[in-house]
């Protein structure tokens, strides 16, 4: 606490520092911020509020059947033994979603957790933009690529680039070297001795040189340190500080590549208004005569949730007998063929769509509910279940190409693989599962194929109920707990009170994260947590908070939004055709009014191919890379069928800003979609 003013009774004043040198004399610190490659232990904390069993792992894509398979019950492969390091204890929850708050950290003796392998070393694989150098943030050797002489030998080293890891690993450094200046010996047992294995250096073993010389690498280090310290927002979360420098990273990125051509402008232009959370300069439009005249026939939705529509008779489950899969077909022999692959990465969602009748959602949603028995677990009537996951489904807008309920079943199947991994396994509670599995499913029902913005600039209904804020995503939420109260739709109906009320928090914060405006601040909040436990002594990751625990779900169900590019190039096409078709839907409904098209949605100049490599390089590499650091090595083949199909649509990359492939332009030639309920 500062001392008053000597001789004032009345006031407090601040007395102001000394300063040390002054921005523009104070030295950077003299090394990199590597940390040695230690393990992160993510501790298991129960996989059930009841204890039941412990959770299947799932497979990989190239995994091998091992054993006969009756059913969808029995896991039927394997990740490789390897991964699954040491079985943990699995305590209990105390409550329905886990610790109560302020539980003290358990014994750590309780469980040892999942001991990761080291990653990747730094040559093999091409890393994102944000381990380049940041000059405006940290004008220091620290930030040398890894491309450098003295880097690429450090092949057992990390790069920390989030600047709260930064500061403690440069603290650490501090308290290192005073240690050595001072001849205090360091306890052994300290949680802040050096993570490496090398022996502590002794003072007396130093020149006089060497000795002063370390001494005022000190002494920068620290005044660094309290530098950034000192320009922190005592409101704003320490991950902040890692978004607004990527987001400055980015923005550097983005104007190269807008420089570089009229299509890498419109890239630019675009992964910065859809990806980076900022004021955009809105254009409010009167509606045309056609749209006022839908208006005045319409009832304003402002006391009611609109887009929840009343479904004719026997649109929902009927019938004594269930399908084995959730859905009528008279193709469930192949449909149960696709749905060996339902644990796998890259399952082919279009055939499952196929032979389900369009109903993709229903039956993904029936089958893993089953698959994880969480039927049983929260005493979920069978025909409750059936009547929600198609009236869900009804409510997704087939004539959307993009955003209906094929994406929102691709997204739930790759949620129920990621929470699957092994270096989550016996980590999360059935409530936080069937939560992540509901958000996946009703993350973008009643999607009318158009952005956020666009409904901000039209004035749209949603976007007044909405206040121009995340408009969408508040509106799936409202509409997929909505679609709860109608018959027959409450399959939550045996949770208890607090069970709801948890569940509920948890869907709204992910749901809500899948605005992809807030894309670089889930990034920099993985990352930071991340890289923190990177250079901390324990490396362990331990989960035992709801803010915590709800991060890591939060990104899950982002990457899991997120995963086209990660997929079997067949399948990564046929999405990147179908969000391409969407955008210019967009685009045509744009030019109609007179507006301006958004960046990628004019089907005459947008350059597809480009499009992708920027999306890949700038929002979903960096995203992944995290992730596969948090869960390493599950994600390995995942950032390597990445990098494949950015390679590939790379070398497709036409030298002069290209029309839309034929077949796109084929379907681009009906008149274009008026089906919407936000206009």
């Amino acid at each position: 606490m500062m001392e008053p003013v000597p001789g004032s009774r009345k006031s407090l004043s601040l007395s102001l520092p000394v300063p040390r040198e002054g921005p523009s004399t104070l030295k950077p610190p003299q090394h990199l911020w590597r940390q040695p490659r230690t393990p992160i232990r993510i501790r298991h904390r129960g996989f059930s509020d009841t204890d039941r069993h412990r959770p299947r792992p799932m497979e990989r894509a190239d995994a091998v059947d091992t054993g006969d398979r009756p059913g969808l019950r029995k896991a039927r492969m394997s990740w490789p033994s390897s991964l699954h390091g040491t079985p943990g204890t699995g305590k209990r929850f105390e409550v329905e979603n886990g610790p109560s708050p302020g539980r003290s950290p358990p014994d750590p003796q309780a469980s040892p957790g999942l001991v990761l392998s080291p990653g990747a070393p730094p040559g093999q694989r091409r890393e994102s933009f944000l381990y380049r150098s940041d000059s405006d943030y940290d004008a220091s050797p620290k930030s040398m690529s890894r491309n450098s002489s003295i880097a690429s030998e450090a092949h057992t080293e990390d790069l920390i680039v989030t600047p709260f890891a930064q500061v403690l690993a440069s603290l650490r450094s501090v308290r290192s070297n005073f240690s050595i200046l001072a001849n205090v010996p360091t306890p052994t047992a300290s949680k802040r001795s050096p993570i490496g294995s090398q022996p502590p250096l002794c003072k007396a073993t130093l020149s006089e040189e060497t000795s002063q010389q370390l001494a005022r690498e000190t002494l920068e280090e620290l005044d660094w340190c309290l530098d950034q310290l000192e320009t922190l927002q005592t409101h704003r979360a320490v991950s902040e500080m890692a978004s607004n420098k990527f987001k400055r990273m980015l923005n550097r990125e983005l104007t190269h590549l807008s420089e570089m051509s009229r299509s890498g402008n419109q890239v630019s232009e675009y992964i910065s208004s859809t990806f980076l959370d900022k004021q955009h300069e809105v254009e409010i439009l009167a509606p045309c005569p056609k749209e006022r005249e839908k208006k005045r026939r319409q009832p304003p939705p402002m006391g009611q949730i609109s887009g929840v529509k009343k479904l004719p008779p026997g649109s929902g489950a009927g019938g004594s007998s269930v399908p084995r899969f959730g859905v009528k077909t008279d193709r469930e022999e192949l449909l149960g063929k696709e749905l060996d692959n339902l644990n796998k990465w890259g399952l082919n969602i279009f055939r499952v769509s196929e032979y389900s009748n369009n109903r993709s959602l229903s039956c993904i949603m029936y089958t893993i509910f089953q698959e994880r028995e969480l039927v049983k677990t929260f005493k979920i009537p069978v025909e409750t279940l059936l009547t929600y996951t198609l009236t869900l489904e009804d409510h997704y807008h087939a004539d959307v190409a993009y955003h209906n309920s094929l994406h929102a079943a691709d997204v739930m199947q790759s949620t129920h693989v990621l929470l699957a991994t092994p270096a989550l396994d016996a980590v999360f509670t059935d409530l936080e599962i069937l939560a992540a599995l509901f958000a996946a499913a009703i993350h973008d029902v009643d999607h009318p194929g158009v952005s956020n913005q666009f409904l901000i600039n039209t004035n749209s209904e949603l976007a007044l109920m909405y206040n121009d804020e995340s408009v969408l995503e508040n509106h799936h939420l409202a509409v997929g707990f909505k679609l709860l109260q109608e018959e027959n739709c409450d399959i939550f109906q045996n949770l208890s009170r607090r069970q709801r009320q948890t569940l509920r928090k948890m869907v709204i914060d992910m749901v809500l994260a899948t605005d992809m405006s807030k894309h670089m601040s889930l990034l920099a909040d993985l990352k930071t947590m991340v890289e923190t436990k990177k250079v901390t002594s324990s490396g362990v990751l331990l989960l035992d908070n709801y803010t915590d625990r709800i991060q890591v779900l939060r990104n899950m169900v982002h990457c899991a939004d997120l995963s086209n590019p990660t997929k079997p190039l067949e399948l990564y096409r046929q999405w990147t055709e179908r969000i391409m078709e969407e955008f210019f839907r967009q685009g045509d409904r744009e030019r109609e009014r007179g507006m301006e098209i958004s960046p990628m949605c004019d089907k005459h100049t947008a350059s597809v191919e480009k499009s992708q490599v920027g999306f890949i390089d700038y929002i979903v590499h960096p995203l992944w890379e995290t992730w596969a650091d948090l869960v390493h090595p599950d994600a390995q083949e995942i950032l390597e069928a990445l990098e494949e199909n950015r390679d590939w649509y790379q070398s497709r990359v036409p030298p002069h800003s290209p029309s839309p492939p034929p077949r796109l332009r084929r379907r681009l030639a009906a008149p274009p979609s008026t089906a919407s309920t936000s206009t």
